[in-house]
């Protein structure tokens, strides 16, 4: 395979999504089924915070991706967007943050798919789920095949998402199903009377879940992070928007209803909650063995989810290699591939080290809920950017007199409403990220780990901007 260069000898990576492609990696990427049990473990009142993360951001946000994403379709998506607002050393931040972040959230989305897994072959294997060897061997066994396959190229390791995208889709008609017949059958095992689906929004907890939820919502900017890779990005990404908007937030509401229907929501297992749930209602119908396809099908649902955010993710230290904030080396294409496989490598290595981290020193489900926190915070913080970016732009475009490709209806008020709705919920989500979870042996020490974490993390990408010790190579 050849591969194409971009002039300068920057190279060019060969452009191969259609519409059905980012479709497809938009609903594994962003509709990780794990976040079912994350929600119903908050009860019926998960369902009204569903709808409430749709229309305060997961809307906005497929609105401000789509008008950026027009207006600057290139490679890179959030990261050049941030660079054309606010300049390097905010695209830098940026870029490094929403990376990092997502080697943060492998982790937990690696323990997650193992925990599921242990309910295919089901009997003693469940134990396994909080067994540290385990958990450890699976997850990096997992991580290093999706990496080598992505290495391989993105014309193969599409499939993975795609499949991945499948999957999730069968799981979530089979959660359905499952929830419909135990209602019909059983009765709703918990109970929905207006009461409880009232949230109570004056409580932490209340706010920590639904600032998990919405960040259940966010990954729409991944696929223009590709954008190099898209055909005709502008009119597939529009497209591909339009179908994601419909589709995720129906499959998260009815997901988690289903759910509750199936077990009563104190029940909810935070990590196995799914195969939990369909595995009692299979029990309950005479179909012992419908627990174990569904964890099958839940564990390539979430391969896919994992090798679709791999693909996306690689591209920013690629990015980073070519502007020389990190080792060039980083920008290489593969000669025979044409995928950036030292980038791929790089950030397989240190998921593993904090993958390893994470499983040494901590219970299983308290690593999971700290890895989510980290997460959180640490994606939260270019989707502010993300969202300032969109009514900077606009901006830009009075002072020049040059119009720019306009999405939002509505004029400055509308863009206005849209980025400040974006922005007050990221900026709430990380905020309540902080906040330990009730399992927590230690909630100081949770949340040291939380901030410190974070912070640390970020001041390691601040050190090599402005130390710039390969910057300097291409001045």
């Amino acid at each position: 395979m050849n591969v194409q260069t971009a002039g300068d000898d920057v190279p060019a990576l060969p452009r191969t999504l259609g519409t059905l492609d980012i479709v497809l990696l938009n609903i594994a990427a962003i509709v990780a089924l794990r976040w079912l049990s994350v929600a119903a473990r908050t009860g019926p009142s998960s369902l009204i915070l569903w709808t409430l993360g749709m229309i305060t951001f997961f809307l906005p946000s497929a609105l401000t991706v789509l008008e950026l994403s027009s207006r600057l379709p290139g490679e890179g998506g959030i990261y050049i967007w941030s660079k054309a607002a606010f300049g390097d050393l905010h695209a830098f931040l940026v870029g490094w943050a929403y990376w990092i972040a997502n080697l943060v959230f492998f982790p937990s989305l690696l323990i997650f798919i193992a925990g599921v897994f242990v309910y295919v072959p089901g009997g003693s294997w469940v134990a396994l789920s909080e067994n540290s060897t385990y958990n450890t061997i699976f997850c990096v066994t997992i991580l290093w095949l999706t990496v080598l396959l992505n290495v391989i190229g993105l014309k193969r390791a599409k499939w993975l998402q795609n499949v991945g995208g499948i999957a999730t889709g069968v799981v979530g008609a089979l959660v359905l199903g499952a929830g419909g017949l135990a209602w019909h059958r059983f009765g709703s095992a918990t109970s929905m009377n207006a009461e409880a689906l009232k949230p109570d929004l004056s409580t932490l907890a209340t706010l920590n879940s639904f600032a998990t939820m919405a960040f259940a919502y966010s990954g729409l900017e991944l696929g223009p992070i590709l954008g190099g890779e898209i055909k005709n990005p502008r009119r597939t990404i529009a497209r591909a928007m339009l179908i994601s908007v419909a589709l995720i937030p129906l499959i998260y509401i009815i997901g988690t209803a289903a759910m509750l229907a199936a077990l009563p929501w104190r029940q909810i297992n935070l990590i196995g909650g799914i195969p939990q749930a369909l595995q009692a209602v299979g029990a309950r119908v005479g179909v012992p063995y419908f627990g174990r396809i569904a964890s099958a099908l839940l564990t390539l649902s979430q391969i896919g989810t994992l090798g679709a955010w791999i693909t996306g993710t690689a591209r920013l230290p690629f990015l980073f290699g070519l502007d020389r904030y990190l080792p060039r080396a980083l920008a290489t294409v593969h000669p025979r591939f044409g995928s950036p496989y030292i980038a791929l490598v790089t950030q397989g290595l240190i998921t593993t080290v904090i993958l390893l981290g994470a499983t040494s020193t901590s219970g299983i489900h308290e690593a999971y809920a700290l890895l989510i926190d980290l997460s959180i915070i640490l994606v939260f913080i270019p989707l502010l950017y993300m969202f300032a970016a969109l009514p900077m732009l606009r901006r830009h475009d009075r002072s020049t007199h040059e119009p720019g490709i306009t999405v939002i209806p509505g004029g400055p008020v509308a863009c206005w409403l849209v980025a400040g709705s974006g922005m007050a919920v990221t900026a709430l989500g990380v905020v309540v990220a902080t906040v330990p979870p009730v399992f927590s042996v230690n909630h100081t020490l949770f949340s040291l780990k939380v901030v410190g974490g974070s912070l640390t993390l970020l001041a390691v990408g601040l050190i090599f901007y402005f130390c710039r010790p390969y910057r300097s190579l291409n001045e």
